[in-house]
């Protein structure tokens, strides 16, 4: 006969799919809190907005209204004088763009506060706010993210990736990257492999964070044996929403040809003797400490495998600089678009 639970033992396991059920009411509940405090901050920001605008409020109206609210609803928070004056702009700065508006009301106020006081396009707003609901950033790795230029990068650094992969993982190409931040591993600017991947498996969940929510970790130096011969990949994960093994190879020096053979090597054992029935292709990732564009574009060119080379950068990126890049990036499209406007007129009779 079993001995009944007693508080402070054991949780019972016949009682998992009630507080599974619990856990995911408070979830949601938390979700609509957060969702019609937001929706009050828009009508607020809305409010305030069309009043300054038609200048039936200046400035120092607002803050009577602040001292008003502090002095009749003194358990209220939130509606400060900075504050109000951000719900204006947070209106302001999404009303008109209508794909955007309904995603803001998924995040919590501090990471809108974050998004639209950090980004200066709306492009760029747009991809912040997709992204942290995409991959459920919390607030430090939103800010980790615009500090290390993630927009910025993603624009103008497209992936290096073989026309297997493209053609085979085509959602592929939102997912991976051409560079990825391992700052948190605080690795010396000369580092060996080993430091490397040690580095990361000690730091595995930034790691992860930092590949995407859906990676998910397989194992390390996974033996794979070939004939009578033994191998081992660096470092072997699962996509969950392209169903497929991940294969990633670490070099700590720039890309060289030939490491792309055994990486190669790799996804075809992983195909024949790993792969499960109902999963799709391995995908390889090369990550290396630098590479040259033009050697890994004739490399690529030629092999058949769903692959791709990324660099690992152990510093966070000059945001200046990369800014300065998207800005002539920007400059380059507009010019040709106009280029290309003149010339279709040109050719009408």
């Amino acid at each position: 006969m079993t001995a009944p639970n007693v508080t402070g033992s054991t949780p019972d396991e016949r009682f998992n799919e009630v507080l599974s059920l619990i856990h995911g009411a408070k979830q949601k509940a938390m979700q609509a809190v957060n969702t019609q405090l937001i929706e009050l901050y828009w009508q607020v920001g809305g409010y305030i907005s069309r009043k300054l605008e038609r200048a039936e409020w200046g400035d120092s109206v607002v803050n009577e209204l602040a001292r008003h609210l502090a002095q009749t609803q003194p358990g209220l928070r939130g509606f400060t004088r900075s504050n109000l004056f951000r719900m204006c702009q947070f209106y302001e700065i999404y009303h008109a763009e209508e794909k955007v508006a309904p995603l803001v009301r998924q995040l919590s106020w501090s990471h809108n506060l974050i998004i639209f006081s950090q980004s200066k396009r709306p492009e760029e707003r747009e991809f912040y706010v997709r992204m942290a609901i995409q991959e459920k950033w919390s607030k430090r790795e939103l800010e980790r993210q615009l500090k290390a230029a993630l927009f910025e990068r993603a624009v103008t650094q497209p992936i290096s990736a073989t026309a297997s992969l493209k053609q085979s993982h085509p959602s592929a190409l939102e997912i991976f990257r051409d560079a990825y931040m391992v700052e948190f591993l605080d690795l010396p600017g000369v580092h060996a492999e080993t430091d490397l991947h040690q580095g990361l498996l000690g730091r595995l969940k930034e790691f992860l964070t930092e590949l995407g929510r859906d990676f998910c970790f397989v194992g390390s130096q996974y033996p794979l044996q070939v004939g009578s011969r033994d191998f081992a990949l660096d470092l072997l994960l699962f996509h969950r929403g392209l169903n497929c093994l991940v294969a990633i190879e670490l070099k700590v020096g720039r890309f060289e040809p030939e490491y792309l053979g055994k990486l190669n090597f790799y996804l075809e054992a992983l195909d024949r003797d790993e792969r499960k029935h109902h999963e799709n292709p391995a995908i390889g990732v090369l990550l290396c400490a630098s590479k040259e564009d033009e050697v890994v574009e004739y490399a690529l060119n030629r092999s058949l495998s769903p692959a791709l080379i990324a660099e690992y950068q152990v510093q966070l990126p000059d945001k200046q600089l990369l800014q300065a890049k998207l800005h002539e990036f920007y400059a380059l499209n507009v010019a040709e678009a106009q280029s290309a406007e003149s010339a279709a007129y040109s050719h009408k009779p």
